[in-house]
């Protein structure tokens, strides 16, 4: 068995609907999915009901938000089989809070540039939680600006390091986000950690017994980025997982549903860990 344990749909910055992403991964030989939108746990009820409809086991996931404020950057946090969810809602509400104000402000940024509207941005927002960079490049590209959604003008406009419209903020602390995956009885593992060049980071948390996985098979991960974070994994008995990261339409690079997978072993070293944390809760409860 495999799985594919981080995609998105368009409930975050993904172009495709829930069902959409469950059917692909049928037809691809997937046997468990898990969709991993950022900030947003309203995918799972109804992603467990397409699953069991398709044949497919789907994995409650999210892609949590933070901050490390050691190296002043952000990394992303995948929280899987969370036994207490409603625990999330909080954070969850906050970072899409944050991620739509620095959103608004890029695109009246943009306008200055070019003549797009609030209104033709929004129109590919549709259901999802908070405005996305992918949805104002999208405007542009509808107005000829572009033909790419990744490419010169948007590096131009949005570059975390010289674009000219970019804005970022501080997203909740990592170590804050860690504690509440706990809190909430999940399992942390920390997304493509070559991306936000976080895997030091890695290595701290992982010496601190704070992130339970890593995930080592992602497209921005060559074989030495690997070889180099199984290696951290190895040395602090770190889950290991993978995933396509898949987005669609909006994908940085091109990349499809079970390019990259998680094994069914450390799929159960996830779901054993959550049923763990949550028999030890109950029984202390119990103690009580």
């Amino acid at each position: 068995m495999k799985g594919d344990l981080h995609c998105h749909t368009t409930l975050s910055d993904g172009s495709l609907g829930i069902e959409d992403i469950i059917v692909q991964a049928k037809r691809t030989g997937i046997d468990f999915v898990s969709i991993t939108d950022h900030d947003t746990m309203s995918s799972i009820s109804r992603a467990k009901i397409l699953g069991e409809r398709h044949g497919v086991i789907t994995i409650p996931g999210v892609e949590l938000s933070a901050w490390d404020k050691t190296r002043g950057r952000k990394v992303h946090i995948l929280c899987y089989a969370p036994q207490k969810p409603d625990r999330l809602e909080g954070i969850c509400k906050r970072s899409c809070e944050i991620r739509t104000a620095c959103a608004k402000e890029m695109i009246e940024n943009v306008k200055k540039l070019y003549p797009i509207t609030m209104d033709s941005v929004m129109k590919h927002v549709g259901g999802s939680k908070s405005i996305f960079k992918q949805h104002i490049m999208h405007a542009l590209i509808d107005y000829g600006y572009s033909t790419h959604f990744y490419g010169r003008l948007n590096d131009e406009l949005f570059d975390l390091k010289k674009g000219s419209c970019i804005v970022e903020r501080e997203y909740p602390d990592v170590h804050y986000v860690l504690d509440l995956i706990h809190s909430a009885r999940g399992c942390a593992v920390m997304a493509h950690p070559v991306l936000y060049d976080s895997t030091d980071l890695l290595k701290e948390l992982a010496e601190a017994g704070k992130i339970d996985g890593a995930e080592v098979y992602h497209y921005t991960a060559d074989e030495a980025a690997q070889k180099d974070i199984l290696a951290i994994a190895d040395q602090y008995g770190l889950i290991v997982t993978g995933g396509s990261d898949f987005h669609g339409l909006y994908n940085a690079r091109p990349t499809h549903i079970g390019q990259n997978t998680t094994d069914f072993e450390n799929l159960d070293k996830i779901l054993k860990l959550t049923s763990k944390k949550n028999e030890n809760k109950e029984n202390k409860e119990i103690s009580k």
